[in-house]
């Protein structure tokens, strides 16, 4: 309702040069680890709980915190109603709030009326406090669509605001603890991806070192138990048990509980009206619940964060009640809510006036709101949405099926993950007597391509495995293509590799969670602009999916289904500086500068001498036509020619076109005034025929003229002087860091750039970090041996890091390095990373030969006599590098890789020249001692003969 001002008034804010979060906003689009539905958010929630001073919304609105105060003589109201809202801030808010334009109308024609004409019996406040559900406590909702970051968003928050609390510590506006709240009966979907906030890195929205001491902080508690603790005299509530170590609550800070709402809240708690709280408690349950709902309400400054807040209204009602009997105790900081829609399923009415309504299709208290269209593509998969008239279910499914296979058998994802398809069920008996038979018999689909996942019944049980391998899905150890569901994964399944949904009837999930089961498929695994996902539906789910659509996202299947056939974006890979985590210096050296001056030999053009010169060594070439009879043996005669050629000389004419091609360097008057001089040479290279004067062909007339323009020009030459300069250069230029499009020549993988960030974030070398996962991965395996999956366990490999990541700390300067020119520079990096020889020296091998990235590029020269001449900018493509105790580079080995067909270039053939007899040499005499060298390699050889060359050459060199 108010979420379009609340971002009007906050980016006014947050443009302000004085906003005290600019800088901390900017860090967090910095990071790059939140995407833009998260930031706007935290946008949000900085605005209201700064400049809002984190009060409820009702009140904001009351006081004209949102009024824009614009003048009231042009508007058509009686002096004694501008009087009134000139005066009343809530009058004026619900005013202004009627009047405000959507689609060029008027939002509320009828409010505003109504104030106009009975503003002396309107109670503003009232129908304000109405319309946001009368709280007053900060109760804010932010509605993201499924594959937002919900969950990161929570904890982003609460590094969040223990950061400001620890920065004020007596602000009431920031919690000290939370609580997170899953929605009823979602505890084995939602609760498991709750603990994920456990994960975040506050570092991705709160510097460092900062974010680290904030994680110190934190203490997690997951209040799942659902048995009382035994032996225990003052507390049988073993979740209540939990939460009273932490006792004396008055200095608490940093815990965070996750429970679920109902079987640990909300358990055996009734509501007789919306005012009143009724608590059973004629058994000891009930006083066990009471017991954990009474010491969460005594935690100071708490937080609360509740999931999937758009759930059942009746369990709305409880929550809500226990909210207000926490709050009474004044412990609320605030209430937090997250829903995938701000729009309810029927309207709410707030009684206004006498007999008149205002009905809301829309939670009033959305603070922030993301639809789903605006995450297609973004961070959700472009869907491709089918629906069938076939009425029978199993045809649908055998048309869903096929299509996956065709379209999806091959896929596997960056994470190396497969694609996998689900097939909900409205039964138990469904799935394993009709779905599961007719997908391996009639469809001949592998049964070990099949993960069957229920709860199970009296007919029907499941080995525990199967939950196992459903907890699994979504990591590269599971080979599921198809996974049959039933009352499981509606909501809060968080598998990224989920790329197909069907629902071959109706039944196959609740008839309200249709949207939400369909979409299961459309979270992004590693880039949503090239990711799509197939959901097939009966006609009657198309039905209803897209009425949830136009009712729930203001959408339908028609647009989502455009937004999946947009043209595909190129795959852009981010790319990243790894010069802090290497320390790598600049490489120092030093490099020729020439100048280039013109020296004049004559002050004064020697016209007249050189023109006698011309004269003297103008001479015909002798041309000989020799004569034969058609007898090999017969007479042979030869003829000595001194003339030839008919083109006509005019001796004027002639001048005018020595003059015009000086381009007016030497003018028509300039060769009169040598006329004498220029008639005997003009005589010498024209003869006489049939009473007119024609150019003698045997002289070579352009020369000639040419020698003449040149006896009028002042004699210049170009003398050089050098001089030797010490340089700097970076091999990475920050401000040219950018993504570039996906290719098959990047290295190292995504899935390796994924762990030398890791390792370099953890402060981890190669060794610690595959021992420790190791670790992780042997504890996982004894946990399933204790479970009696000993044959799962035996399975799970131990993880072998990569000759990349293995490397990580000996290149790459930039991740990942692109090759997009040459597969044999690509293919040397790795032989190279290979060799244990560079190991064990220690030796750090960098590509440089992206030439936008990198300043160590080398001007190159030619001695041509005495004068240099330039032969372009070479850019090395590797440099080996061995470093002193300092840290500096010592030695550098330039390495040259070229293909074939290109090492006899012209201009590398000089450039090359220039670097082994010049550059190498004249850099080694100014550091005293042999700081460089150069290898060339080329592919004419193979690549254990280039490797076998750079031993060679490391031996010699590195010595």
């Amino acid at each position: 309702m108010l979420q379009h001002l609340i971002s009007q008034r906050s980016n006014e804010w947050l443009s302000q040069p004085d906003c005290p979060v600019r800088d901390l906003l900017a860090y967090i689009r910095q990071t790059g680890k939140l995407r833009d539905a998260q930031i706007c958010a935290i946008q949000t929630y900085l605005f209201l709980k700064i400049v809002g001073q984190n009060r409820p919304l009702g009140e904001l609105f009351a006081e004209g915190f949102f009024n824009e105060n614009y003048g009231l003589d042009n508007v058509p109201v009686s002096q004694h109603t501008r009087e009134v809202l000139e005066n009343k801030p809530a009058a004026r808010a619900l005013f202004e709030f009627a009047r405000r334009k959507v689609n060029n109308k008027a939002q509320l024609p009828e409010l505003e009326t109504l104030i106009e004409k009975t503003h002396a019996q309107f109670e503003h406040e009232r129908v304000i406090n109405d319309i946001f559900y009368k709280t007053n406590y900060t109760d804010y909702l932010f509605s993201l669509p499924m594959g937002a970051g919900k969950t990161f968003l929570m904890a982003a928050y609460i590094y969040l605001d223990l950061y400001f609390a620890s920065q004020e510590p007596d602000n009431p506006a920031f919690a000290h603890n939370f609580i997170v709240l899953a929605p009823s009966g979602m505890k084995s979907s939602i609760l498991p991806s709750l603990k994920t906030i456990e994960r975040f890195n506050p570092a991705w929205v709160i510097p460092e070192p900062v974010a680290s001491d904030l994680k110190r902080l934190l203490k997690f508690e997951v209040l799942d138990q659902p048995r009382t603790a035994k032996k225990s005299n003052r507390i049988k509530n073993p979740n209540a048990q939990k939460i009273a170590n932490y006792q004396p609550f008055e200095s608490l800070i940093g815990l965070v509980m996750v429970v679920n709402a109902e079987k640990v809240i909300l358990d055996r708690l009734d509501i007789k009206n919306q005012l009143e709280v009724i608590e059973r408690t004629d058994d000891e349950k009930d006083r066990q619940a009471n017991e954990l709902r009474n010491l969460i309400g005594k935690i100071p400054n708490l937080c609360i964060h509740i999931d999937e807040v758009h759930h059942a209204a009746t369990d709305d009602i409880k929550l809500r009640q226990v909210v207000n009997r926490w709050n009474m105790g004044h412990t609320i900081t605030a209430v937090i809510g997250y829903s995938g829609t701000p729009f309810l399923a029927s309207p709410e009415a707030v009684e206004v006036l006498g007999n008149t309504r205002l009905r809301f299709g829309q939670i009033t208290n959305t603070v922030e709101y993301y639809p789903l269209k605006k995450g297609i593509g973004n961070f959700l998969k472009r869907p491709r949405i089918k629906a069938t008239t076939i009425r029978q279910p199993l045809e649908i499914i055998r048309q869903g099926v096929t299509e996956f296979y065709q379209t999806y058998a091959n896929t596997r994802y960056d994470d190396n993950t497969v694609a996998k398809l689900a097939i909900y069920c409205g039964s138990i008996e469904r799935l394993e007597d009709e779905v599961f038979p007719f997908l391996v018999g009639e469809m001949n689909i592998a049964p070990d391509d099949i993960l069957k996942y229920h709860k199970g019944n009296k007919n029907h049980k499941l080995p525990a495995q199967n939950e196992v391998e459903f907890l699994t899905l979504d990591t590269p150890l599971s080979t599921k293509r198809v996974v049959l569901l039933v009352q499981i994964g509606k909501e809060g399944w968080d598998c990224r590799s989920l790329t197909g949904v069907i629902l071959s009837q109706q039944g196959d999930c609740p008839t309200n969670m249709v949207l939400q089961t369909a979409c299961r498929c459309l979270r992004e695994v590693t880039s949503a602009k090239n990711e799509t996902a197939l959901i097939y539906l009966n006609e009657g789910n198309e039905k209803i999916l897209d009425k949830q659509l136009r009712d729930e996202q203001h959408t339908s299947i028609d647009e989502l289904n455009k937004l999946g056939k947009t043209e595909l974006a190129a795959d852009m890979v981010e790319r990243y500086s790894r010069v802090a985590q290497l320390k790598l210096p600049p490489v120092d050296y030093y490099r020729l500068n020439v100048q280039t001056d013109t020296l004049i030999i004559d002050e004064t053009p020697q016209t007249g001498v050189r023109l006698a010169e011309i004269i003297q060594q103008t001479n015909p070439r002798v041309d000989t036509v020799v004569t034969r009879d058609l007898d090999a043996n017969g007479q042979r005669t030869k003829d000595i020619v001194a003339q030839l050629g008919h083109e006509p000389a005019q001796f004027g004419a002639w001048l005018h076109r020595i003059s015009k091609a000086s381009f007016g360097a030497v003018s028509y008057a300039d060769l009169l005034a040598e006329e004498t001089r220029l008639r005997l040479l003009f005589d010498r290279v024209t003869y006489a025929q049939n009473g007119h004067r024609c150019f003698n062909e045997l002289f070579d007339l352009y020369q000639t003229e040419q020698d003449i323009r040149l006896a009028f020009r002042t004699r210049r030459t170009l003398r050089t002087t050098e001089e030797i300069i010490p340089e700097q250069a970076q091999l990475l230029l920050f401000d040219k860091i950018k993504p570039i499009a996906r290719h098959d020549k990047l290295y190292p993988a995504d899935t390796d750039v994924v762990a030398i960030r890791e390792a370099d974030e953890l402060g981890k070398s190669p060794a610690d970090l595959q021992a420790e996962k190791n670790a992780e991965i042997e504890r996982n395996r004894q946990s399933l041996s204790s479970m009696g999956m000993g044959h799962i366990a035996s399975g799970i490999p131990d993880i072998t890091l990569s000759q990349a990541v293995t490397a990580k700390d000996r290149s790459f300067h930039v991740l990942p390095y692109s090759f997009k020119q040459s597969k044999l520079e690509r293919d040397f990096l790795r032989e190279c990373l290979s060799l244990n020889e560079l190991t064990k020296r220690s030796l750090e091998l960098y590509f440089n030969g992206e030439r936008e990235l990198t300043s160590f590029r080398i001007e190159c020269f030619k001695k041509i006599g005495p004068t240099w001449r330039t032969v372009g900018l070479y850019t090395p493509d590797f440099l080996l590098v061995e470093r002193n105790a300092n840290g500096q580079m010592h030695k550098i080995l330039i390495i040259e890789t070229k293909g074939s067909g290109f090492q006899d270039e012209k201009g590398f053939t000089a450039r090359r020249a220039y670097m082994e007899n010049h550059f190498v040499p004249m850099n080694n005499e100014q550091f005293g001692y042999a700081r460089f060298d150069y290898l060339f390699v080329s592919d004419d050889d193979t690549i254990d003969q280039n490797m076998a060359t750079l031993l060679t050459a490391v031996h010699s060199f590195f010595a």
